[in-house]
C-alpha cells in the first residue's frame, strides 16, 4: 500500500510475451494489484503470464474475447481495478518503454490531492528527446498541439502519452463504454475528462524505446485522428460551454463560426463566379466577406482564449 492508498496497475497486453516478463519484474513490491489484460493475443501472452507468476498473488490475468484494442483493454483493466478495490490506477504499456521507477512521481499529485489524473510528459528532458525517433517526435508535436485543442487540456505537453495515473473518483465519473477502444483512447480520456472537469498533472517521465515495434500507422493516424479530435471537440463544446454551462467563450463561438463561415463561403462563391464572368469584384462584396472573416476570427480567438485561462486547475495557481 502506498501512502494509505491501494495500488493497481493496468496492463493492457499484445503480441507482448517477449517484453512482459521484464515489465512484471520491474513494478515495486509495493504494488497491491497487477491487472494484465490479455486483448486476444496470438502469442498468449496471458498464458505465459499465469504459468511464469503464479507465486505472485497481486497478479489477474484477464482475458478479452476479442481484440478491442488498447483502449478497450485498459478500460477492461479500470473495471477490473475498480472491483478489487483499488484507489488509483496505474496504465503501463506492455513493450517496457515505461521506467517503474517513476510509479511513485506519477502517483503525488493524485495522492496529494493535486490532481484526478496524472500523465507523463516526455518533453520535459531533452535527453529523453534525443532519444526519441525523429519521425515520432514530430509526428507527436503536431498531434499534441491538435489534442491540447480538442482537449482543452491547453497545458498538457505530452497529451498522447500512455503513461497515466487516475484517482478511482475520476474514473467513476467517466462513462468508460462510451471512450474509443483503439488508439484514440488516450485522447478521448482527456476530452471526457475535461467535461467532468478533472484536474490533470504533467508529470515529467523519459520514455524508453528499445526494439519494440510499434502497431500504430503514422499515415493512419494522420488520416483519423483530425477527424476525431473535431468531433471531440465539438462534444466538448457541446457538454461544458451550453450543457453544463453558458458564458462569453460560448457566445463568442456561436457567433464567430457562422462568422467565419460566411466570409470564407461567400468570399469564395463570388471569386469563383465574377473570375469565370471575367468582372472586377466590387470593393462592397469585397467587404461583405472579409468582414465577417475578420470579426468571426477575433470571436473565435477570444472564445480560445476563455478556453486556455478555463483550463481545469488552472485557476488554482
Amino acid at each position: 500500500m502506498y501512502k494509505n492508498h491501494q495500488i493497481g496497475v493496468v496492463i493492457p497486453a499484445y503480441k507482448a510475451e517477449k517484453h512482459i516478463q521484464a515489465v512484471i519484474v520491474g513494478l515495486p513490491e509495493w504494488i497491491d494489484q497487477i491487472i494484465i489484460i490479455d486483448d486476444c493475443c496470438p502469442d498468449k501472452t496471458g498464458n505465459y503470464v499465469l504459468e511464469n507468476f503464479q507465486d505472485d498473488s497481486r497478479i489477474k490475468v484477464e482475458f478479452n474475447k476479442t481484440n478491442e484494442g488498447v483502449g478497450g483493454a485498459t478500460v477492461a483493466g479500470y473495471k477490473k481495478g475498480l472491483e478489487l478495490g483499488c484507489d488509483i490506477i496505474v496504465k503501463m504499456d506492455s513493450d517496457d518503454q515505461m521506467d517503474p521507477s517513476y510509479i511513485d512521481t506519477l502517483l503525488n499529485p493524485i495522492v496529494n490531492g493535486e490532481a484526478g489524473y496524472s500523465k507523463g510528459n516526455r518533453f520535459v528532458d531533452f535527453k529523453a528527446l534525443r532519444s526519441m525517433p525523429r519521425i515520432r517526435l514530430m509526428g507527436n508535436s503536431a498531434l499534441s498541439f491538435m489534442v491540447k485543442a480538442a482537449s482543452g487540456y491547453w497545458n498538457m505537453m505530452d497529451p498522447t502519452n500512455g503513461y497515466t495515473a487516475i484517482s478511482h473518483i475520476a474514473l467513476k465519473k467517466l462513462n468508460l463504454d462510451g471512450i474509443s477502444k483503439r488508439f484514440f483512447f488516450e485522447s478521448d480520456m482527456l476530452i471526457n475528462l475535461n467535461i467532468q472537469n478533472t484536474v490533470v498533472s504533467n508529470v515529467p517521465i523519459p520514455a524508453r524505446y528499445g526494439d519494440e515495434t510499434s502497431s500504430l500507422s503514422i499515415w493512419n493516424t494522420a488520416f483519423k485522428f483530425p477527424p476525431r479530435l473535431l468531433r471531440g471537440a465539438i462534444k466538448r463544446f457541446f457538454f461544458k460551454y451550453l450543457i453544463y454551462d453558458f458564458n462569453m467563450a460560448s457566445v463568442y463561438t456561436l457567433i464567430g463560426f457562422p462568422l467565419l463561415l460566411w466570409g470564407i463561403g461567400y468570399g469564395l462563391f463570388k471569386w469563383i463566379q465574377n473570375y469565370y464572368l471575367g468582372l472586377e469584384t466590387p470593393a462592397g462584396t469585397v467587404m461583405l466577406s472579409v468582414l465577417p472573416l475578420i470579426l468571426g476570427t477575433q470571436f473565435l480567438l477570444a472564445a480560445i482564449n476563455i478556453d486556455i485561462e478555463s483550463t481545469p486547475g488552472k485557476q488554482k495557481k
